[in-house]
């Protein structure tokens, strides 16, 4: 047991008067500017900021392809790099520059829908980019008509009517 204490005592002495330099003066003034000049960087971002955020095509026939431009400015203090855009399904494609859009400068977003369906239908795009949250959406919509998914219309009187069952 004493072997053990004096073991400890003697390690414990070593490790203090072995550190008696002071750590601050080993920190390397440029090392201290290129770290604070990083952190000022990180804490730039883009901002994309939408003229619109929603569209829609209002009442197209089935299988009417059909398409919308969503303009955009980078309103933030990084350039705006848009890493991906995915649509919530196959029938809608976004297409975007790979090119980095400056602070200031307007970019564009294509998005094409291909106009099948029943109904009122609602898309959206999700776009990943180097936004504050990461991540933006847009959304399309549209009331399709017409084609093998709708319900036949009936003209009688002067009057519209459809076919279907009510349920």
């Amino acid at each position: 047991m004493k072997k053990i204490l004096l073991v400890v005592t003697v390690f414990s002495a070593l490790l203090v008067t072995s550190c008696k330099e002071n750590a601050a003066e080993k920190v390397k003034e440029a090392n201290v500017s290129e770290a604070a000049n990083r952190d000022a960087q990180a804490s730039k971002f883009a901002i994309m900021q939408f003229a619109e955020k929603e569209f829609d095509f209002g009442e197209i026939e089935n299988g009417t392809p059909v398409e919308h431009v969503f303009k955009f400015k980078n309103t933030g203090d990084a350039p705006l790099v848009i890493v991906d855009a995915k649509a919530s399904c196959g029938c809608t494609v976004p297409s975007y520059s790979k090119t980095p859009v400056a602070p200031g400068e307007e970019g564009e977003l294509l998005v094409k829908f291909n106009g099948r369906g029943k109904g009122t239908v609602s898309k959206t795009v999700t776009i990943t980019a180097n936004t504050k949250a990461g991540k933006e959406t847009l959304k399309i919509k549209a009331t399709i008509k017409g084609g093998a998914n709708a319900s036949p219309l009936v003209k009688q009187g002067g009057k519209t009517l459809s076919t279907s069952k009510s349920k």
